[in-house]
Formats: structure tokens, sequence, C-alpha cells
């Protein structure tokens, strides 16, 4: 399919970029998608919990009455699960909480997100663009001038620019990444995608033989 390409006052350069049927256009699989956002959430997490667990706790081990004849259950020290303040049974420990992916599998689920999106017509092409200063207001104008100032966007460049990266970072509903980096998780989450032809260009290679 083609797309317009904007420059970055939101006005039509006369240029049409071809977005590659084989990236925007396949067969989606939302099972893919799942799984691949599941890994993506999942390696998110620190995995720190930690709860104590009987021979971990510090406490008297004296047995608090005997053993027969109180008609009652048997009860050990005070380290118990049974009681209050008693230690964890089968409680949290450090883990890694992070799971493999076949590359097969993560390549159709971020075809397939960006397939949606291309169906949706959430994704804009700009021209290739750079700030000379870091500077919010900015980014700003040119959300404005591309009419996504009110909805959660993600601007796909071919190359890391700190100045655009610093001009957005302040703006909670803009986000910033590479075609390298780009993660199944960011294209769904976002409700506008915003490339340069550059991107477009790099994420061609990036798929081009996956």
């Amino acid at each position: 399919m083609e797309i317009s390409v904007l420059n970055i006052n939101g006005t039509e350069t006369g240029k049409k970029i071809t977005l590659s049927d084989s990236i925007f256009a396949v067969d989606t699989n939302d099972h893919a998608m799942y799984l691949d956002v599941k890994r993506y959430l999942a390696a998110q997490r620190q995995g720190t919990a930690k709860a104590k667990e009987r021979s971990e706790m510090s406490g008297s081990t004296r047995k608090l009455k005997k053993q027969k004849g109180t008609g009652g259950a048997r009860q050990g020290d005070v380290n118990s699960p049974l009681l209050v303040g008693g230690a964890r049974v089968f409680g949290p420990k450090p883990r890694d909480y992070s799971f493999k992916l076949n590359k097969k599998v993560k390549v159709l689920a971020r075809k397939s997100a960006l397939t949606y999106k291309a169906k949706d017509a959430q994704i804009i092409v700009v021209e290739d663009f750079t700030f000379d200063t870091p500077k919010t207001k900015n980014f700003v104008a040119l959300k404005t001038n591309l009419k996504i100032n009110d909805k959660k966007s993600l601007l796909v460049l071919s190359n890391e620019n700190k100045n655009v990266y610093l001009s957005s970072r302040n703006l909670e509903k803009s986000k910033i990444t590479t075609a390298n980096k780009l993660t199944t998780y960011d294209v769904l989450d976002a409700q506008s995608l915003v490339f340069t032809e550059s991107a477009v260009e790099a994420l061609n290679k990036i798929f081009e033989n996956k």
C-alpha cells in the first residue's frame, strides 16, 4: 500500500512511500501477538519478591505445649505457619519471569500488529527530521501539526536521535524508539504510529529475509 509522506508541518510533500505487503498486510495471528506481549511484560518484572519460610525465621524453637493429651492439634514452635506472625508456606522467592519465544513467532507478532495499524489507518510517515536543540515545545508542535496531540503516539526513527528523544521524554503520551527496537507491545500500545522515511526503509531491511 502507498501512503503520502508529510513534513513536520503536517502538509503533504507530494512524495509517496510504499509500505511492504510482506510487513503491513500479512495474515494476522492474534495468538502470536498475545505470546509476544506476554513475553515482553514478563521480562519487565523485577522478580525480587521474597517471603521468609520457616527455616529462615528467627524465634524460639521451644515446643509450645505437650504433644498429646490436650485434645487439640499438635503445636511445634512459634514459627509455625499456622500461627499469627509465623512463617509462610511456599512463599515467593526471587526468580526470573522471562521466557523464550521462537524468532519466527516474534516476527509474525510484530508484522500482525503493524498490519492491524495499517488497516485502521493509524500509520503516518514523515520526512526525516531533527531538532537543533532539545525543546519539548518542538515535539508538541510536531504532534499538533500531525493532529495526534491528544493520542498516545509512537515515533519510530531509523537511528537514535538524542535531541528528538530529549524533546519528547516529558510528554506522557509520547514514546520514541528505533526500527530495530520496535516491539509488538509498543505497536499495539500506541494509537498512532509515526515513521520517518528512513525508518520504513530500515524496517524493510530488518524483515527482508524473515
